[in-house]
């Protein structure tokens, strides 16, 4: 099996609902997320994906809608307050942990036909959370991604 790995830097905001430690306010993270696809075969350059092509599909989309935006739960009481200040965000059905960010950069990938395995959402320089695709999530998109090299 071969692997190739993407590093994307971006900055974000956000607070964690039902928590009582510092996460609870309003702050914000230099993070910096590890998107790894997967090929059991090469295609016709020798390779599992282009490195641009995962910068294309992922950095663009991270770019759009989580760097420097606020990143919330949509039941989040201030993200009403916000939206009406204008102010740029990016709302989740569920709490925006690094482990909820870093599956949701992994769906948008699988979406998109990546072959993703795993993505790893490092908060911190020392803190970080890593989310599985399981085969059964990659489902056929990825299937159908592979089977076109």
């Amino acid at each position: 099996m071969f692997r190739v790995t993407r590093e994307i830097d971006f900055c974000y905001g956000h607070r964690l609902l039902n928590y009582e430690g510092k996460c609870r306010h309003l702050h914000g993270h230099n993070g910096r997320v590890l998107i790894t696809v997967e090929s059991a075969a090469l295609d016709r350059r020798g390779m599992v994906l282009d490195f641009g092509d995962i910068k294309q599909v992922i950095q663009r989309w991270i770019d759009d809608h989580l760097d420097h935006r606020m990143i919330l739960c949509r039941d989040d009481p201030v993200a009403k307050v916000l939206q009406e200040m204008g102010e740029p965000l990016f709302l989740m059905d569920e709490n925006p942990t690094a482990e909820n960010i870093a599956r949701r950069i992994a769906r948008h990938g699988v979406e998109q036909g990546l072959p993703v395995v795993e993505v790893r959402l490092w908060e911190t320089p020392n803190c970080y959370a890593t989310y599985s695709v399981d085969s059964a999530e990659a489902g056929s998109d990825s299937a159908a991604a592979r089977s076109r090299r």
